[in-house]
């Protein structure tokens, strides 16, 4: 039998990330060979991958990848169970792996990516959900992420010239863009596309709250909680962060277009909460 010596495992532990006693065995097991003890160790991370995929995995971060000419970008949330993992930086290294091949392929297979990192961190981890945007005509795909890493925002801004698309001005307020949506949590871009059901159940509410109020006062009233539920719930009708709420992201949106001679439509965006999507535990 091979000599397994210090160096050896050390290597090993190098290569895989795997426990020292781990290591031993599966360096004896293949009588020194290096390679094939990978062999070993990755067919047990498949089975430790297996034992813990019952474990909650309610922490982890949100990560993002954008194309180098900004015309594509993958915001993704990857989960584990704790976090002392989600601040790991083999964790966060894994996650940002993880929106680079969804990048460049949205089916791509994960799974045996999965495996191999549950068998390094020993956690489960679950990667419960991406959206990948891909910009349609002059524009640009922007992502931000929170300090901390627990919600990212991925964002398409339109514009009618490319000379607009490259200037500074544009990018610094696709930039504020992503800001506004981490910090206001809005619904939807505008108004028209929030449900007709959504509309009819704040109209409802609002109904209910002035039912004893004048005839004549009560449309009003609802008009009036109607338009404060868009300017939450609505991007363009926010009050915009970087101007204390002075003015709203459309009028924001309107003046650096005109400084520009063109026209800037804020088409979509997501963003993630880490655990938002996950059912209640």
């Amino acid at each position: 039998m091979a000599e397994i010596t210090a160096s050896t495992v050390a290597k090993l532990r190098e290569m895989t990330n795997a426990g020292m006693m781990d290591c031993k065995k599966a360096l004896t097991q293949a009588n020194g060979d290096i390679s094939a003890a990978v062999d070993i160790l990755r067919k047990k991370g498949a089975a430790t991958a297996a034992t813990k995929a019952a474990r909650e995995a309610r922490e982890g971060v949100i990560a993002q990848h954008i194309a180098k000419d900004g015309r594509l970008g993958v915001l993704v949330e990857v989960n584990c169970e704790t976090d002392f993992v989600a601040r790991n930086e083999v964790f966060r290294a894994f996650a940002d792996e993880v929106a680079r091949k969804l990048s460049e392929d949205p089916n791509a297979d994960l799974e045996a990516d999965r495996q191999n990192a549950v068998s390094q961190i020993r956690e489960n981890i679950k990667i419960p959900r991406h959206a990948r945007m891909e910009v349609s005509g002059n524009g640009m795909i922007a992502a931000y992420i929170h300090t901390g890493a627990k919600v990212g925002v991925l964002v398409e801004v339109g514009a009618g010239k490319m000379t607009t698309v490259a200037s500074a001005d544009f990018k610094q307020l696709v930039r504020d863009i992503t800001l506004q949506i981490a910090a206001g949590n809005p619904a939807a871009v505008a108004r028209d596309q929030v449900p007709e059901a959504v509309i009819a159940k704040e109209k409802e509410i609002a109904a209910e709250q002035v039912k004893n109020k004048p005839p004549q006062a009560i449309a009003k009233i609802i008009d009036g909680k109607l338009e404060k539920f868009f300017q939450s719930c609505c991007l363009v009708d926010q009050g915009f962060v970087k101007k204390n709420s002075e003015i709203s992201v459309k009028e924001h949106v309107a003046s650096v277009a005109k400084g520009l001679g063109d026209e800037i439509t804020i088409r979509r965006f997501v963003r993630f909460q880490v655990g938002e999507s996950l059912p209640a535990a």
